[in-house]
This record gives C-alpha cells, structure tokens and sequence, in this order.
C-alpha cells in the first residue's frame, strides 16, 4: 500500500516520500500482484526478439509501457511497433516526429533498431538490464500514484527524475511535467504552452541559466520554489485527514526540521499579444 499524501502541502508530503522511500519499494515488490508482474516479465522477456513479439505478449509488453510511464498508450500496439522499429538517428523517422520523450526513452532502453535503421536483437537475458526496468516500473507506479493525490509532487519527481539528463530547453519542452515545473518554478505565465516551441524555447532562455542545473544545491531551490509557487496558483486540498499527516504530526523529529524559506521571484507579466512577439 503507497503511503497517502492527501491533504498535505507539497514540501511535506516530498518529504514524508523520501522517508519512506525504500520501504514502499519493498512492500510493492513484495505484494503478491507486483511480484507476479516482475516474475512474468523476467521469464519471458529474454525470449523476446523483436517489437512484434514484444507487442504481442501482453503482460510483458503492459510491464515494459508502465515502466516508461505510457500505460495510457498500452492499446496502440501497431504504432507501439512502429516507434520501436524507427531509426533514432533518422529525424524523419517516426519516434523523432513524436514530441513526447516517453517514446524516446521506450525506443532507446528496448534497442530494437541501431543508428541506420538495421535491426537488432537485443539481450534481454542479463540480469542488470532487467532489473533496470523493474526499478523503472516501481519508481514510476509510485510516482503515478503519488501524482494522482498531488500533481504538483507529481511534476517535482518528474523533475528530480529527469534533471540530469536535460541538456537543452527542448529536452523540457518535449515533457509536459517538466515544462509545467518550469513556468511555474520561473514565474512565467501558464499561456506560454500554446505558443510556437521555438519561441517557447526563447524565453525560457532568457529567463534562466540551464547551466546553473549541474548544482544540486540549485535543483534544491529550484524544486523549493516551485512546490511554493505551484501550491499557491493550484492548491492540493482534502477533507480527509491522511494517515500521512498523522504520522508527520506525531513525529517531532521530522517536523521540527522544516525551514521557513523566502525569495524574491521578480513578476513576470505578459500579453497574449506580446508572447507572440
């Protein structure tokens, strides 16, 4: 059972995460349903050879999708294919057309299909690739579950997640999670999605360093100043008193080590008309 962050603010339920990190991964991985699904997808995933037997396995295939977070795309099975046979080093290829990075990473981590389109047959018998997208699979069940009672500690651990891997504005411009986490972090207005990427691209450029990213004392504040901003402008209320809370309430030792953090976030105000400019 994932602990609940119902009712609780977004720093405190990040918090309340972290402390009981490990300990949901056990419980999950020993629960009867998840160990099923990790002892189906270890059996049989070594005698997979190709995106066509890949898609029609059903349990291994539904385990591989919910790892890279793409459970909702679980039934398009043709297109599935399709991005697990296209060259990731063709533009015009099909996974290079998609904006979303899910594909992406479902195309690289399966390697089906080398740089030149030849196709491969990768070696899903070693143990560390597995165990790979079975870490993959709890991290991101946990994370879907925690976002489902808080999307703005959803977009955090997205955030955390992905952070290392961003090297450049379109790389959180094709992530819908870290986009938002963006706009919200730097103050920029919500109506920034609907305009042209490059633009996009532009003033994000021009609002903030991705250089100062390497510092992981900057990811600190930058997911500080998010879970506060995004708090605000879309608060995550319930009625019911969690357990979660209950269990924070009572422990004066994880309380009492919350800091009161200030800064100034200068107001960025904008027109529909000068977005466009």
């Amino acid at each position: 059972m994932v602990v609940s962050i119902s009712g609780l603010s977004s720093p405190l339920a990040l918090k309340l995460i972290d402390s009981t990190h490990d300990k949901q991964i056990e419980t999950m991985s020993s629960s009867g349903q998840y160990a099923r699904a990790v002892e189906t997808f270890k059996e049989r995933i070594g005698s997979i050879s190709s995106p066509e037997e890949l898609v029609k396995d059903y349990e291994v295939y539904s385990f591989v999708m919910k790892a890279f977070d793409l459970e909702d795309q679980i039934f398009g099975r043709a297109m599935i294919r399709k991005i697990l046979e296209s060259d990731p080093a063709d533009k015009s290829s099909l996974v290079n057309k998609l904006t979303d990075d899910r594909f992406t990473d479902l195309n690289e981590a399966m390697g089906f299909t080398a740089e030149g389109g030849e196709q491969v047959v990768p070696d899903f018998t070693d143990a560390d690739w597995q165990q790979g997208i079975i870490d993959k699979f709890f991290e991101q069940t946990l994370t879907n579950s925690y976002s489902d009672e808080n999307e703005n500690v959803g977009v955090a651990l997205t955030f955390r997640d992905k952070v290392d891997s961003i090297d450049n504005w379109f790389d959180v411009l094709k992530n819908e999670d870290l986009s938002t986490f963006f706009r919200t972090a730097l103050g920029l207005p919500k109506e920034m999605a609907s305009i042209d990427v490059d633009k996009q691209a532009q003033l994000l450029a021009k609002s903030y360093d991705l250089s100062k990213l390497s510092d992981p004392d900057e990811q600190e504040r930058l997911m500080t100043q998010f879970m506060a901003i995004a708090d605000v402008e879309n608060p995550q209320t319930s009625n019911i008193k969690s357990a979660a809370l209950t269990i924070l309430q009572s422990s004066t030792s994880l309380t009492s080590s919350i800091i009161q953090i200030t800064w100034n976030v200068a107001p960025v105000a904008f027109s529909t008309y000068s977005l466009y400019r």
